[in-house]
């Protein structure tokens, strides 16, 4: 008995300091965004920032957009399906445009770059810790939080609103493509219903949850990679603990995250 609450309270402190390990990434990497340039303790490194943002959004839009049309399809066959015994087919453009933009748009979206994006950042930053580049930069008097997290996390945050945006509206074509091609609906018909079913509301859920799995794809990542031990075996450990605590993180935020919108709204 004693020896399986050992078990358990271990995993919770080890789940506490890995979660206290993401908040200092966090804001740490926050105060160098806002805070260093007003103090002058330190500019943003705008070049790489740019490298990161075009990493993380125009060379990942063609896989994002491919996976949210087969999806947008798969969910209007599905849907067609229940609604087609109660003589409200028309009803899965409001289905279709209601759960893109609330929740399979986010949610999709941040499972496909936890793997694209998630895993490259934390192989190349455990690339740079088993090299020693990272305790260069430290005897360079250079903060490793500022010269390379801030960087991924300001791309982060600010382009992964926007390829959620875009998966959103290709995934709602692809519901369209099902509903006038094989679904028999009028296709004026379908884009009125799938307007006049959206509220502000849906699309600012969307883009507040993409806020948040971008963030934490990013805060996850880099600190898996800086976490590096043991080499090249350290740098995959921690490319899949990134992929896969990130894919967890995100179930678990976006529950709590629509809970608290349900209850809100």
């Amino acid at each position: 008995m004693s020896h399986a609450v050992g078990i358990i309270g271990r995993g919770f402190l080890g789940i506490l300091t890995y979660i206290g390990g993401l908040g200092y990434i966090l804001f740490d990497g926050l105060w160098w965004m806002v805070a260093g340039p007003i103090m002058r303790k330190g500019r943003l490194r705008g070049e790489e920032t740019f490298f990161q943002m075009v990493r993380l959004s125009f060379k990942s839009i063609g896989i994002v957009s491919l996976v949210l049309f087969f999806v947008g399809m798969i969910l209007a066959f599905q849907m067609a399906y229940v609604l087609k015994s109660l003589g409200v087919v028309k009803y899965v453009a409001d289905i279709i445009g209601i759960a893109m933009t609330r929740e399979m748009g986010p949610l999709l979206v941040g499972m496909v770059m936890t793997g694209y994006a998630g895993a490259s950042i934390a192989a190349e930053l455990g690339t740079m810790v088993v090299s020693e580049e990272v305790v260069a930069l430290e005897a360079g008097a250079l903060n490793p939080i500022r010269f390379l997290v801030v960087p991924r996390l300001l791309a982060a945050m600010i382009m992964m609103p926007l390829v959620v945006l875009i998966g959103t509206y290709v995934g709602i074509f692809g519901g369209f493509i099902v509903g006038v091609a094989f679904l028999d609906m009028d296709w004026y018909e379908y884009m009125t219903h799938t307007l006049d079913s959206l509220k502000a509301i849906d699309w600012l859920t969307g883009l507040i949850k993409a806020e948040i799995f971008g963030s934490l794809i990013a805060v996850v990542a880099c600190y898996e990679g800086l976490s590096v031990t043991g080499g090249a075996e350290g740098v995959g450990k921690a490319t899949t603990n990134a992929v896969t605590r990130s894919i967890v993180g995100i179930i678990i935020c976006d529950l709590v995250f629509t809970a608290l919108f349900f209850s809100l709204l």
